[in-house]
């Protein structure tokens, strides 16, 4: 087993192996495993002290923020509350100012009552009992030894939790599955209790001891909590179900919520009462001895634990599943399911006969997916390389919950462009606000003073929106974050630049409020207005005469570098009339136009597309440089010019061929960016870059010709908006965990490049370009690229829905 270890942040403590109902259906009793009978009946002192200073050293080790403890049993209340009250002043006290401690008890509820609930609130722990529905379906299992209904004790229980005194400690209540049972009926019951959580589990077992199930019902336990789920969701959701919360996250991109699910690795070890070591509690239902580590708390640190191979093959995530496994498309949500449920004593190699298939899903044969997967090409192995026992019941309950939820779940910022302008916004906010944390004070009174105005030119202008917007914004933002969490020299004075950023807003929305701010280099950059050069007291500093070329445009102007850097300068600015002024300490300068160039100023040139967006041609800003390919240094006047117009006459090709695009490019593309070319460009290969951080931004080559320039900012734009997606939403989960032939290359890639691949082609195929063979072949690898993303795991719902509008693209291709 390789890779490090996974820390344990739970750990089920059985401080009594007795039990005082007799559940037919209990693992701990009633399955293979019946070690139970040689454990003590309560905990001792020793493996009490033992367990909480493993524990603790286990947490110091792994510098855990918390750590939950679940006390269990058989029923962990016949413990009594003298011996309770024991186990939690030995954790309390073991685990002061090392890590939180998060006290749960799972409880059949018969024997809680006020002595122990006063116990439970000293120490925060919180309650969760097991109630498997109405009367009728808990005394299905759930009765005394002598037959006695259990269900009028665990109603009393759970009404003593609800009151006002305990509510806070309720965890929600546990009910074990029986199709036996009415969904409706069972979930209706639940539900009037108002627990503030409901956890359905499925009931232990293998392939050696099969659920039961009526003949050919392969999807049973599906249909039994979809119909769960249907009234679940008619109700409004009154609480969470973690089975259903869980499919939810991970159809999303997020992680499971259980165990029983996804693949997330398994963080829980068990200490039995004699101070043991075991894995987790439901391998006691495949073969005797199945938990077992031959670990103990008294000779073993939990390090120990973790490296076991049982408790690694557990932790592997997809590595760890079988081949059968691997290639199931839901298999991100399902996880294989819990591992105990995988188990087969024996290979089998015979064919198992067809089973009914209840998918609802029409040109199929007579079995779903999910039996062809279970039942595989060459029989189930030996141990728990196998697909799940509920493999079908599994697939039936992610696809039914998938086909109910997921037209309502798609992510807007996929189907409206406002959404996704808005969600890109918000991530800069964050953003700064992230800046403004990890300052801690360090800014001082100027960054306050900064900070401060900033939001009161919020409160009184759209300026500071026009700023955030800027996507080199973005770029200063991420840098600045990154050069304090490294603490690069110069961090702090970077950050101080937040004032010029306030003083563009303050001018953009014609505020009469000055503003201190730094330059460098005698260079003051007002990002999205333009460039001031400060004249030195000799009068000199600001040059007529034209260079030649790049180079000479540069010298001409002075090249701006990153905020922080050269030598600084304060200033103060002040908006007059319809333009601004600067103070220096040297020099007092009046921009009276801010979009027209003087001996001092420079502005950032706009550029207005016919039927399209105003774009800024940003030559200027000190953090453009985020494309991976070399910015112009400044362009001159005259290639400014030259520039506008072959992009005038780019935009000018595109638009009639793609009207719809042009109109969505308008909220989208804000700001172009001349790129230094590395090499001669062709029409089949222009270079276009997005920007690193901002939205609305592109890189694109200041030497190519028009056809080139169109076929770069197509491209531009629809890598733009996949990274913006991709930045507020989440199309795809456990990324690289696949390879997968790509059309374009020999070498397999991960789905994220599929995927880039697919979506830039689909857009360059449906324009043409400059050949009807060359948008052929984009179009034949954009379908066989979507094909071979039809059924990958990777997807969320927001991929999904992503891939289906692609096709509809090809379609009108």
């Amino acid at each position: 087993m390789t890779g490090p270890l996974v820390p344990f942040r739970e750990i089920v403590l059985k401080v009594h192996s007795r039990c005082d109902l007799a559940c037919d259906h209990c693992y701990i009793y009633e399955h293979a495993d019946q070690s139970w009978r040689t454990r003590p009946k309560a905990i001792s002192d020793d493996a009490m002290s033992w367990t909480a200073l493993r524990l603790a050293e286990h947490a110091k080790t792994h510098d855990l923020p918390s750590v939950s403890v679940i006390l269990h049993g058989g029923e962990p209340l016949l413990a009594g509350p003298a011996r309770l009250r024991r186990v939690c002043e030995e954790l309390t006290r073991a685990l002061a100012g090392v890590a939180a401690l998060d006290l749960r008890i799972h409880t059949n509820g018969l024997q809680l009552g006020p002595r122990y609930l006063d116990l439970f609130a000293e120490y925060g722990v919180k309650v969760g009992i097991s109630l498997d529905g109405d009367r009728a379906a808990n005394d299905r299992h759930r009765r005394f030894a002598d037959g006695r209904s259990s269900h009028p004790l665990v109603l009393k229980a759970v009404e003593l939790l609800r009151q006002d005194r305990y509510r806070a400690l309720d965890l929600g209540l546990l009910c074990t599955i029986d199709i036996a049972n009415d969904p409706v009926t069972v979930y209706d019951a639940l539900s009037a209790l108002e627990p503030p959580r409901i956890d359905f589990l499925l009931p232990h077992a293998t392939w050696d001891d099969p659920p039961p199930r009526p003949e050919g019902a392969t999807t049973a336990y599906a249909d039994w909590l979809l119909a769960v789920f249907d009234r679940w969701d008619a109700d409004g959701r009154p609480m969470p179900v973690r089975l259903f919360e869980s499919v939810f996250s991970t159809l999303h991109g997020g992680p499971s919520l259980t165990e029983s699910l996804g693949l997330v690795p398994t963080d829980l070890i068990v200490v039995e009462t004699d101070g043991t070591l075991e894995q987790v509690d439901s391998l006691k239902s495949a073969y005797e001895g199945a938990a077992a580590t031959g670990f103990d708390v008294f000779s073993h640190t939990l390090d120990e634990v973790a490296a076991h191979p049982g408790v690694r093959a557990r932790q592997l995530g997809v590595a760890g599943l079988g081949e059968t496994c691997r290639r199931c498309p839901v298999v991100r949500s399902c996880g294989g399911g819990l591992y105990t449920h995988r188990y087969r004593s024996t290979p089998d190699t015979g064919t198992r006969p067809d089973r009914s298939d209840h998918s609802g899903r029409s040109g199929k044969s007579d079995r779903s997916d999910a039996d062809a997967r279970a039942e595989g090409t060459g029989g189930h192995t030996g141990g728990f390389d196998n697909p799940s026992v509920y493999c079908a019941d599994l697939e039936a309950l992610i696809r039914g919950i998938e086909s109910r939820t997921a037209a309502a779940s798609v992510p807007p910022v996929l189907t409206d462009p406002g959404e996704l302008v808005a969600a890109q916004q918000e991530l800069t906010r964050s953003l700064l606000a992230e800046l403004h944390v990890e300052l801690g004070g360090r800014g001082g009174a100027e960054w306050q003073q900064a900070w401060e105005l900033a939001s009161a030119v919020e409160e009184r202008s759209d300026g500071l929106d026009a700023v955030l917007t800027h996507p080199y914004t973005r770029s200063w933002l991420v840098d600045r974050v990154a050069a304090l969490r490294a603490e690069r020299p110069g961090a702090v004075d970077g950050a101080l630049a937040l004032s010029a950023y306030v003083a563009a807003a303050v001018v953009r929305g014609g505020l009469d409020l000055p503003v201190r701010v730094r330059g460098t280099g005698g260079v003051l950059h007002l990002p999205t207005l333009g460039t001031l050069r400060i004249p030195r007291p000799d009068g000199t500093g600001a040059s007529t005469a034209h260079g030649t070329g790049a180079a000479g445009a540069a010298e001409e102007f002075g090249t701006v570098g990153p905020f922080g850097e050269g030598g600084a300068f304060e200033a103060e600015v002040r908006p007059v009339e319809e333009g601004f002024l600067v103070r220096t300490a040297t020099a007092e300068l009046r921009i009276g136009r801010p979009a027209e160039a003087t001996e001092h100023w420079r502005p950032v040139h706009r550029l207005g597309l016919p039927g399209g967006p105003v774009l800024a041609l940003d030559d200027l800003d000190p953090y453009r440089d985020c494309f991976g390919v070399p910015v112009h240094p400044g362009l001159r006047p005259a290639e400014t010019a030259a520039w506008a117009g072959r992009l005038t006459a780019a935009w000018e090709l595109l638009h009639p061929a793609l009207p719809e695009r042009a109109e969505a490019a308008a909220g989208a593309l804000s700001t172009v960016t001349p790129l230094l070319a590395a090499a001669p460009l062709t029409a089949h290969q222009p270079v276009a870059t997005t920007g690193a951080h901002g939205l609305g931004a592109l890189g694109l080559p200041f030497a190519a010709g028009v056809a080139e320039l169109a076929l770069a900012l197509l491209r531009g734009l629809r890598r733009a908006r996949l990274r913006a997606l991709t930045e507020v939403t989440d199309l795809y989960a456990y990324d690289g965990e696949w390879l997968r032939p790509a059309p374009w290359q020999e070498a397999p890639v991960p789905l994220s490049e599929l995927l880039a691949g697919a979506y830039e082609r689909v857009g360059l195929a449906v324009y043409g370009g400059p050949t009807a063979m060359a948008r052929g072949i984009r179009l034949d690898q954009a379908r066989r690229a979507l094909d071979t993303l039809e059924d990958a795991p990777e997807l969320t719902v927001g991929g999904k829905s992503l891939l289906a509008a692609l096709r509809k693209e090809t379609e009108r291709g």
